[in-house]
């Protein structure tokens, strides 16, 4: 049997961090309220992390490239707002298109989630083609998309008005279950666990994954090896575009509707998921594994926290102190490797 040492320990802690904070934070809410480990709050922490582990695992890619992407959160509710405004009952009274027969339930999914796509091309050629800042290219996308999808919910007979009504069969996507009661597991963390599924597979199995890595780690190196930047990075930022548009049609779906400011932030908490599960700001590092626990990690903040009858704003100071003692002490990390 091997004999713990103390260095041994220390690298432990060092390279699962991630994971022990997170355990550190369940066990601490659930001595206060022991209620925290039952079923139902597991279940509604999942609940909320689904579609939140969809756009940050879009960003996790990019990130990996050392770029970044502030466009995620309008994308999202640019999906949001087009899905919503297709799907809704016949019955309702205050219908986007009153004369809009019903459509199957795949067509406005796959036009929200395709128009995302697009975006995120768009994306994707400014920073490869055109040599704009991915901050700079993806702030402009941002106010552009926000823009555009306020003209659209702004038309007549909508005129800014919430979206609902939405049909039963859009709704069930983002709340229906396998299942009864508290056991039963929703659809939309299914759906999340496959693309996260999807997304390991890609980083870790295949050539494109191993470019993504080349690239971030050193551009000039992976260029020197035979990796085709602008292509890679174009992918990167489509397929990122695609993951907000899911994102965007499961949380309308979830909330049973949909306004032009939907996704707003959300691109901020899937980066800050992302960095503090290890993912390196400058490329080249970083794992899904860690970006799900970052996800998980301020889930567990949100709904804790309120579990336990927390001020709000103390969850808004945990949330700061975790992204900065996490970059930190993976920089510390890193710096110790090499």
């Amino acid at each position: 049997m091997k004999q713990i040492s103390v260095p041994r320990v220390k690298d432990f802690v060092r390279m699962n961090a991630i994971f022990l904070v997170l355990l550190i934070l369940v066990a601490s809410i659930a001595i206060i309220d022991p209620r925290f480990l039952s079923i139902r709050p597991l279940r509604d922490i999942l609940l909320q992390s689904a579609t939140r582990a969809i756009i940050a695992l879009g960003i996790f890619f990019i990130i990996l490239t050392g770029g970044v992407d502030l466009s995620a959160g309008r994308m999202v509710g640019l999906a949001a707002v087009i899905s919503a405004s297709m799907l809704q009952s016949e019955t309702y009274l205050r219908r986007f298109y009153p004369d809009l027969p019903q459509l199957p339930l795949w067509l406005p999914i796959l036009i929200a989630i395709t128009i995302c796509f697009i975006a995120g091309i768009a994306n994707g050629v400014i920073v490869a083609r055109f040599g704009v800042p991915p901050f700079i290219a993806t702030l402009g996308m941002q106010v552009a998309i926000y823009g555009i999808n306020s003209i659209y919910f702004d038309l007549p007979p909508n005129n800014s008005q919430p979206i609902g009504g939405l049909s039963r069969a859009f709704t069930n996507l983002g709340t229906g279950t396998i299942g009864e009661g508290v056991y039963s597991l929703p659809y939309i963390v299914i759906i999340a666990a496959v693309v996260a599924v999807f997304a390991w597979i890609i980083a870790n199995k295949t050539e494109f994954g191993k470019n993504v890595y080349a690239i971030g780690g050193n551009v000039e190196a992976a260029r020197v090896s035979g990796v085709n930047i602008q292509k890679n990075l174009i992918i990167i930022y489509a397929m990122a575009g695609a993951l907000y548009g899911l994102a965007g049609v499961l949380e309308a779906a979830r909330t049973g509707g949909a306004t032009n400011n939907y996704g707003t932030m959300y691109e901020l908490d899937a980066i800050a998921a992302c960095v503090v599960g290890g993912v390196s700001a400058t490329g080249g590092i970083g794992k899904i594994s860690g970006v799900l626990a970052g996800v998980l990690i301020f889930s567990v903040i949100n709904y804790g926290l309120t579990f336990i009858n927390v001020n709000p704003y103390w969850q808004l100071i945990l949330k700061g102190l975790i992204i900065v003692s996490a970059v930190a002490f993976d920089i510390r990390k890193y710096r110790r490797r090499n």
